[in-house]
C-alpha cells in the first residue's frame, strides 16, 4: 500500500483564550504550542528497506492503528542509528511538527550523527493511549500515541537503520510530560529524556479541570476520553507518581520564571495579551517543575535542572533549552 502526499498546511489560531488564565491560575498550568510552516512533499515509503542519504530531510507517512501518521525526519549526518524524538505541545498541528519551524532544531543537530524524529499531529493527546474517541468533537478513531511512538514508529524506522534502543526523547509543555512518561515505561527504547516547561504533577488539586478547559479550547477534546479521574491510567500519566521508574535515566528538566525575557517584546495589544498568557503558563509550570525536583530529590534520583531567571512559555526559550540539553542527548546515544 502506498501513501500519498501530505496535505497542505492550514492556518490555525494560536494562544489561549481568556478563560484558561482563570482556570490555570487556580490550578497549575497547561501547555501551548502552535505555528505555521510551508508545506513539503511527503515520501511514499510503505515498506522501507534502505537507509535514506545521510543528513537528508524527509517527510514520511507511517502506517498506524490511527491511520497514516506524518513524521518529519532529519537523518543522522553520517548514517548513525541514534534518534531523538521531538514531541510537540497541546496545540500540535496536523501539517507540521512545530520543532521544525518554530526553532532551529534541525540546524542544531545537522552535523551530528543522530536522526531527528518529529511526529505530526496529536493535538491535546498527551501522547498517550486513550480508552475511547473524544465524544465532544466527533473524533472517529481513538488516540493510541504511546503505541505509535513505542512500537509502530520504531518498527517502521528500523527499516531505515534507526535503532529501536538507542534513542532520546524531548518535548515541551504537554510533550515534556509525555517525554518523561515514554522514557519511564520504555527504558529499553530511550536512553535520555528532556522536559521543557512540562506539567509534571497532573494529579495536583485542580489540574484535571484545568486540563479539561484547555483541551476543549484546543480542538474540543474531552479529557474523560483520555483517562477517568484517579484511574490507574490517569496516575500512570503523572510524572510525580511514576518518578521512581526514572531512576538511572539521564534527564534534563527546565522551566523559567515566567518573567519577560529577551524574546518577549510585544509591540501591540495582542502581543501584550499573548505575552501575559505565556507568563502565567510558565510561572505555573515552574511551580510544577520545582515540586517535581523535590520529588526526585526525595527519591535520590539525579537529574539536570535549569531554572532561567527570565523566560515565558514560548518557542524561542525552548529552542535554547534544547541546545542546553544537546550534549546530554549526544552523550547518552553516542551520536557525536
Amino acid at each position: 500500500m502506498r501513501f500519498g502526499r501530505a496535505a497542505a498546511p492550514k492556518k490555525t489560531k494560536t494562544g489561549w483564550r481568556g478563560r484558561i488564565l482563570a482556570v490555570g491560575a487556580a490550578a497549575l498550568a497547561l501547555p501551548i504550542a502552535a505555528g505555521i510552516a510551508a508545506p513539503t512533499a511527503a515520501v511514499a515509503a510503505p515498506a522501507p528497506a534502505l537507509r535514506a542519504p545521510a543528513g537528508g530531510v524527509e517527510d514520511l507517512m507511517v502506517p498506524s492503528g490511527m491511520g497514516p501518521i506524518k513524521v518529519q525526519v532529519q537523518w543522522a549526518a553520517r548514517g548513525g542509528n541514534a534518534a531523538l524524538y521531538l514531541l510537540d505541545g497541546l496545540r500540535a498541528r496536523d501539517d507540521r511538527n512545530a520543532w521544525s519551524f518554530e526553532t532551529n532544531a534541525l540546524e542544531q543537530f545537522k552535523n551530528d550523527n543522530i536522526s531527528l524524529i518529529m511526529p505530526v499531529g496529536g493535538q491535546s493527546s498527551f501522547y498517550t493511549d486513550w480508552y475511547a474517541p473524544s465524544n465532544t468533537n466527533g473524533q472517529k478513531s481513538t488516540y493510541k500515541w504511546e503505541t505509535f511512538l513505542t512500537k509502530e514508529l520504531p518498527d517502521f524506522l528500523a527499516g531505515y537503520g534507526v535503532s529501536k534502543t538507542n534513542n532520546a526523547v524531548a518535548g515541551l509543555s504537554m510533550g515534556g510530560s509525555a517525554a518523561l512518561a515514554l522514557a519511564a515505561y520504555h527504558r529499553d527504547q530511550f536512553k535520555y529524556a528532556a522536559s521543557y516547561s512540562g506539567y509534571l504533577n497532573i494529579s495536583a488539586p485542580g489540574m484535571r479541570e484545568a486540563i479539561r478547559v484547555a483541551m476543549l479550547d484546543a480542538g474540543r477534546f474531552n479529557v474523560d476520553s483520555m483517562a477517568a479521574p484517579w484511574s490507574p491510567q490517569w496516575l500512570r500519566m503523572d510524572p510525580f507518581v511514576f518518578a521512581p521508574q526514572l531512576k538511572g535515566l539521564p534527564m534534563y528538566i527546565s522551566a523559567a520564571s515566567g518573567l519577560p525575557g529577551q524574546h518577549d517584546r510585544p509591540n501591540s495589544a495582542i502581543g501584550v495579551f499573548n505575552t501575559g498568557n505565556a507568563m502565567a503558563l510558565e510561572a505555573l509550570s515552574l511551580v510544577n517543575t520545582r515540586a517535581f525536583q523535590v520529588r526526585l530529590n526525595s527519591l535520590k534520583i539525579p537529574a539536570a535542572f535549569n531554572f532561567p531567571a527570565a523566560g515565558t512559555h514560548s518557542w524561542k526559550y525552548w529552542e535554547g533549552e534544547l541546545f542546553n540539553s544537546r550534549q546530554g542527548i549526544l552523550d547518552a546515544t553516542g551520536a557525536w
